[in-house]
C-alpha cells in the first residue's frame, strides 16, 4: 500500500500501523512547530510517514525509532534513518524536538491483538501505560529549550496526561485538535520549565 501526503509518498508493509487521522494531525503539528535546522526524533515511527514529511518539507534532520522490526524495516525502506528500540531506552543523544504518536487506546485483556500491530495500538487498561513510560524518560533526550509534540486522545484522559506532564516539570500547551465521531485528538506541545 502506498500513501501520499504533503510532498511525500511512503509504502506500508504488513504488520505496520497504517497512517490515519492521528498521523496526519501530528505531521501538520510538527510542520507548524519546526525550525529548519533542528534535530528531531520520531518515537514509534511506524511506517516513517511523519519523518518522511519532515524530510521532504524542511531542512531538519530526523531519525525514527520503533520496537516493531517490521516498522523499522518499513521506515528504512521509506528513506528514513531508524533505530530498532523500545521508546527512548537506547537513545544517547539530545534532540530539539521529540515527536510521539503513542498507543493511546484503552485496551483490556480480551481486546489485545496478536503480533506486532498490538504494540502500536495497546495503551494499557487506561490508554496511558506507554505514554507515562515515555514521559518519564523524555526529558533526558531534549536539548535545553527542546519540545515534545505528542498526540493524545480523549479516550485516554487528556487531563490526566497533562497533569502527569506538569508534575514532571513541563509547560504544556495545545498545538492543534480535531474532533472525530467518538473521540477528540489533541497534539500537546511540552517543554521543560
Amino acid at each position: 500500500m502506498n500513501i501520499r501526503y504533503k510532498n511525500t509518498s511512503v509504502n506500508i508493509i504488513e504488520n505496520v500501523y497504517e497512517p490515519s487521522e492521528d498521523s496526519f494531525l501530528l505531521a501538520d503539528a510538527v510542520l507548524s512547530e519546526i525550525r529548519e535546522s533542528e534535530r528531531l526524533l520520531e518515537v514509534g515511527c511506524g511506517s516513517g510517514l511523519i519523518s518522511a514529511v519532515i524530510k521532504a518539507n524542511t531542512k531538519a534532520s530526523v531519525i525514527g525509532i520503533d520496537i516493531n522490526p517490521h516498522a523499522a524495516k518499513c521506515t528504512k525502506e521509506n528513506g528514513i534513518d531508524v533505530i530498532r528500540g523500545d521508546l527512548l531506552s537506547c537513545i544517547k543523544g539530545r534532540f530539539d524536538l521529540i515527536i510521539f504518536n503513542p498507543p493511546y487506546l484503552p485496551t483490556g485483556d480480551g481486546e489485545r491483538q496478536k503480533g506486532w500491530l498490538n504494540v502500536a495500538l495497546d495503551g494499557g487498561y487506561d490508554g496511558r501505560k506507554v505514554i507515562y513510560r515515555f514521559l518519564e524518560d523524555a526529558g533526558r533526550c531534549l536539548v535545553p529549550g527542546g519540545k515534545i509534540l505528542m498526540l493524545v486522545s480523549s479516550l485516554s484522559g487528556i487531563d490526566e496526561i497533562r497533569s502527569q506532564m506538569f508534575s514532571l516539570g513541563y509547560i504544556v500547551e495545545d498545538n492543534r485538535h480535531e474532533k472525530y465521531m467518538y473521540e477528540q485528538l489533541i497534539v500537546l506541545s511540552a517543554s521543560k520549565k
